[in-house]
């Protein structure tokens, strides 16, 4: 007796495996955290080895929104998950901040972004705040974005301009919420610090 079931085939089965994972998953977070919300050109599944590969994805929670050409998960769910995300790499965090590069590796725990850690040559962020339109922006060869504390940590040829002042250092701590920069050196180098007062720091034409 012939089935009244159509024949996917490889590629409808993995369409339909991402929808009813991604359902789970923004069901699952939207009770606390807000739903994850997931957009792809198309995605590969293996059940076998809780693997996920999505193309030209965007991942969206909150205020919070991933975007890459690739994502590689280890697991079909945000409880628990470390991704891989290559190529036009564009994160937008909180407080109006943005962070783009090559490459990020981001950690889901308990339905919900965590760490996310960017690189490149150069990783690059920025934020205008809302209250006075500031601009600070800056560059490194590596961006450590800690989700809790709010703080975006560069290192490896860090520099970071906050309005009218430009920071250079071995490593440079920026915080998000509170418009705060902390700046470390290394033996044999040194924090190299310049302020221009005749700059306002907005975003204009010329920055």
């Amino acid at each position: 007796m012939a089935s009244c079931i159509p024949e996917l085939g490889r590629a409808g089965v993995a369409l339909l495996a991402t929808i009813f994972v991604a359902t789970c998953a923004a069901a699952a977070a939207d009770a606390s955290h807000g739903a994850i919300k997931i957009q792809a050109a198309s995605s590969d599944v293996d059940f076998r080895t809780h693997q996920w590969v999505l193309r030209d994805v965007v991942i969206a929670q909150n205020e919070f929104t991933i975007s890459a050409d690739k994502a590689e998960a280890t697991a079909l769910e945000f409880e628990n998950s470390h991704w891989v995300f290559t190529g036009n790499v564009h994160l937008r965090a909180e407080g109006h901040g943005t962070l783009q590069s090559d490459r990020a590796t981001v950690d889901f725990r308990n339905n919900q972004m965590e760490r996310a850690i960017i690189t490149g040559k150069p990783a690059e962020f920025e934020q205008t705040r809302s209250d006075n339109g500031i601009l600070a922006r800056g560059h490194a060869d590596s961006i450590d974005y800690e989700v809790g504390a709010g703080t975006i940590r560069l290192t490896q040829d860090a520099w970071l301009k906050n309005g009218g002042n430009e920071i250079t250092a071995p490593l440079i701590v920026y915080n998000i919420r509170q418009q705060q920069v902390q700046s470390q050196s290394a033996p044999g180098q040194r924090v190299h610090v310049l302020i221009d007062p005749n700059k306002d720091g907005k975003r204009d034409g010329n920055q």
